[in-house]
């Protein structure tokens, strides 16, 4: 048994020997990740830089273009040392902060998009009264309800796990998480359980309640409105839709890949699903809204031209 002042790395045993096949891995990811790089900052320059985007619907893609670089920034560079690495392990500080870096991304992500469906809820709903709603302090006070508020509930998730006594050091995954930290806790942890679901309703819950409010009212007003109303509606809706479903579909993965058995999946299989919510977000993100909100697109035009 290893107690919790033995412990000052932990193992990540979801790696596995892959030969020369590591160099195209560390191709491929580092492809991935300069993509991701490029598009999201590309699209940050282009709302920042043209006042014609200073809107808060385009305020709050900003926002979330920047979460996306924050939580790629937070585990591509730690998956392209380890896939080059013959060690596979982790200092525990590494861990934590890991662990804070990419909870607080995912927590923000939800956030960011529940925001995102009450601006469109506001456009749609009462177009007439949406500057008089949506005012510059409004919007202030909106980006620091996405970013404030999923920053202290998993400061303090992170906190908790890391007062934990461990009987082990191995993690089954390619990257730190808070449940396989917990698996390893030969101390109590009532409290670390109350709390992630408390953190699990004010994170996900609350969010998701939001958007399907939001949905709710916005088919109500389609279905009673004109044509150009629905059209307005799917325009602006769609690519917000299909980013949350990408990144829902990307948690429903984590999620089971974590808390379930997989052995019946292949092991680059179970290590794809795990990552899918910090890499398929984050890289398609800017193609949905960039390729489907004009103005976007046709800023995006004109700086690629010069």
């Amino acid at each position: 048994m290893i107690n919790s002042t033995q412990v000052s790395y932990f193992i990540l045993a979801a790696y596995f020997d892959t030969g020369d096949l590591k160099y195209l891995y560390f191709i491929v990811i580092m492809f991935v990740f300069i993509l991701i790089i490029c598009a999201n900052l590309l699209l940050i320059v282009v709302i920042c830089m043209n006042r014609g985007l200073h809107e808060p619907m385009y305020v709050f893609m900003c926002s979330l273009f920047v979460n996306d670089l924050y939580g790629s920034t937070a585990l591509f560079p730690f998956l392209l040392v380890q896939i080059l690495s013959d060690i596979h392990t982790v200092s525990v500080s590494c861990c934590f902060l890991q662990v804070f870096c990419l909870y607080t991304y995912g927590s923000v992500e939800f956030t960011n998009l529940a925001i995102m469906a009450y601006d469109r809820y506001i456009a749609i709903c009462f177009p007439l009264q949406y500057n008089t709603r949506m005012t510059y302090n409004k919007v202030l006070i909106l980006i620091v309800v996405i970013w404030l508020p999923p920053f202290i509930v998993v400061c303090v998730a992170t906190c908790l796990s890391a007062s934990l006594q461990l009987c082990g050091n191995i993690i089954n995954k390619v990257y730190c998480g808070t449940y396989n930290i917990m698996k390893l806790a030969c101390s109590d942890t009532s409290v670390n359980i109350i709390y992630e679901v408390i953190t699990f309703f004010l994170t996900v819950c609350g969010p998701v309640s939001v958007i399907l409010y939001t949905y709710i009212r916005i088919l109500k007003v389609c279905f009673s409105g004109s044509t150009q109303t629905r059209q307005k509606a799917v325009s602006t809706c769609s690519p917000h839709l299909a980013s949350l479903l990408n990144f829902c579909f990307g948690c429903l993965f984590e999620i089971l890949q974590s808390r379930f058995h997989m052995n019946s999946v292949a092991g680059i299989l179970q290590i794809f699903l795990s990552l899918y919510f910090l890499t398929c977000p984050p890289l398609c993100n800017p193609v949905i809204y960039g390729l489907n909100m004009s103005k976007i697109r046709i800023m995006c035009t004109r700086c690629l031209e010069l």
